[in-house]
């Protein structure tokens, strides 16, 4: 009877999880067919730093495209980023929605912050990248064009239009992923896997972990790098803080 009734208990789990995916993937669809429609608009928006950057160059600025499916694709690109960008709360509402009913009441109210900072913290990556990092490094790489005095032909950048939004959309990405530091921290400092004094002592490799990871999720150039890296040290110093906070709490809970 046992058995039986584990058994139902875990097929009721799994044609649960099995609803939540697809709720999942029918929003995430539905997105992408709508940002399909506003795609043209998503890319001059995408574009707008490179626009800016380039505006009072004198120069007869466009972006090109060497393929005739090369335009096509990279608007479904841009629709599915942006499909995933903006439905990345429900899922994770989803995802909450099917590991709430387990959890006691001290447990949800662990969780429930961290479900609500990471999307934060992923657009907050997002924003840094748009208005910081992208025009500081197109006008670095703009730097190296030439006139032809030096060169004898002038060397000019013809930007086409799935590299440069590609480059836009894995910088957005790999920000907003590497944004998740403090949650990451904090989860494995509530599960007793690190502590403060872990975290302090072992400062010094990070700070080497962190640009080696800079250097593998950017372009090779030092202002994203430099500028994934020093975020990265900021977040990692107050994790440091929250990690303390709540070896604090968890004090205070036992000594109640």
């Amino acid at each position: 009877m046992s058995h039986d009734s584990n058994d139902g208990g875990f097929t009721s789990h799994l044609a649960e999880l099995r609803k939540r995916l697809i709720n999942s993937f029918i929003f995430l669809i539905i997105f992408f067919i709508g940002c399909y429609f506003f795609a043209e608009y998503l890319y001059g928006f995408l574009v707008e730093p490179y626009a800016l950057a380039v505006k009072d160059d004198e120069q007869n600025r466009r972006l090109i495209f060497t393929a005739l499916q090369e335009t096509f694709l990279t608007y479904l690109k841009i629709s599915f980023f942006t499909a995933f960008f903006v439905t990345c709360p429900f899922i994770l509402i989803q995802i909450w929605k099917f590991i709430a009913p387990g959890l006691y009441k001290h447990e949800k109210i662990a969780i429930l912050p961290y479900l609500i900072l990471t999307p934060i913290l992923f657009f907050l990556g997002g924003i840094l990248v748009y208005y910081l990092i992208m025009p500081l490094a197109i006008k670095f790489f703009l730097s190296f064009e030439s006139s032809g005095l030096t060169t004898n032909l002038p060397i000019q950048l013809e930007a086409k239009v799935n590299e440069y939004l590609s480059l836009v959309m894995k910088l957005i990405f790999a920000f907003g992923i590497s944004f998740q530091l403090p949650v990451v921290l904090s989860l494995l400092a509530r599960i007793g896997v690190v502590d403060s004094e872990f975290l302090k002592k072992r400062r010094k490799y990070v700070v080497v972990i962190i640009f080696a990871a800079a250097a593998l999720l950017t372009p090779p150039d030092p202002i994203t790098q430099i500028g994934l890296a020093i975020p990265l040290l900021i977040l990692y110093e107050l994790s440091i803080f929250s990690v303390k906070f709540i070896e604090n709490k968890k004090l205070k809970d036992n000594d109640a």
